[in-house]
């Protein structure tokens, strides 16, 4: 169901705001309207880890002195040499 809503904003915002829209082929209300549900939709707190990810955790043993901005750092240095 749409329910009308007014609100109040600065001349130059909505100017500004239909030009966007306009150049975007959006309405305004759209925009709006998914401003509103993007700001008030639940969060989801848990990130779901995918099948592969899991599959691929724990394939690599590193060293607890590995410093992987030293080595990719040289790693670059090597390759543009």
């Amino acid at each position: 169901m749409e329910t009308k809503l007014t609100i109040r904003l600065k001349k130059k915002v909505i100017e500004r705001a239909k030009d966007y829209a306009e150049s975007h082929k959006i309405s305004l209300s759209k925009i709006v309207e998914s401003y509103l549900e993007s700001i008030t939709e639940p969060k989801i707190n848990e990130i779901e880890i995918t099948p592969l990810v899991k599959s691929l955790s724990g394939v690599i043993n590193l060293d607890e002195d590995f410093d992987l901005k030293k080595d990719y750092s040289n790693y670059l240095t090597e390759k543009y040499k």
